[in-house]
């Protein structure tokens, strides 16, 4: 089912999740409705690749990615490993309406073990593009946004400007 998706200033974007234990119905339906609410917003809005439970005000750790060759949940994510290289990237958020999309810094590279919706857990590195989608999306399972890495209020850039400048 579709779900609102909650936006910058809500106090529940500012909450911890908590782990998942129960790998049953409430998880599946869960991610049934991060999977809704990710086809739906990519449809409306023509961008977004991951969403967390918690942006559908539900504060579990759960992830889900709808990519253009793989979707798939995350459950209980957690960064293992991570490169020393970092890159810049311009970061925006469904929570933003993606309005605006701020530069910030990530790991080029990330190992994160999770477990599927079955429970099985995996290990998985991550490179470029999804590494840093992982780690922005598992900001918010502990209830940090993209604009707590600002580093400058030069770093912001509204979207019809990034378009302009950075959208190929």
């Amino acid at each position: 089912m579709i779900k609102e998706i909650l936006l910058i200033g809500n106090p529940a974007l500012r909450e911890k999740s908590v782990e998942v234990n129960d790998f049953g119905k409430e998880l599946e339906g869960l991610i049934i409705d991060l999977k809704d609410t990710i086809i739906d917003f990519q449809k409306r809005k023509g961008m977004g690749r991951g969403i967390a439970a918690p942006q559908i005000g539900v504060l579990k750790k759960v992830l889900y990615l709808h990519l253009p060759n793989r979707s798939f949940a995350l459950v209980n994510p957690e960064i293992i490993r991570k490169s020393e290289e970092t890159m810049q990237v311009w970061d925006s958020c469904f929570s933003f309406d993606v309005a605006f999309f701020v530069k910030t810094e990530r790991f080029r590279s990330i190992k994160i073990r999770y477990q599927n919706e079955q429970g099985k857990v995996i290990e998985e590195i991550f490179n470029d593009d999804l590494s840093e989608l992982l780690q922005h999306e598992i900001d918010h399972l502990h209830g940090v946004l993209a604009t707590d890495h600002l580093k400058s209020n030069k770093d912001i850039i509204l979207r019809a400007e990034w378009e302009k400048r950075y959208k190929n």
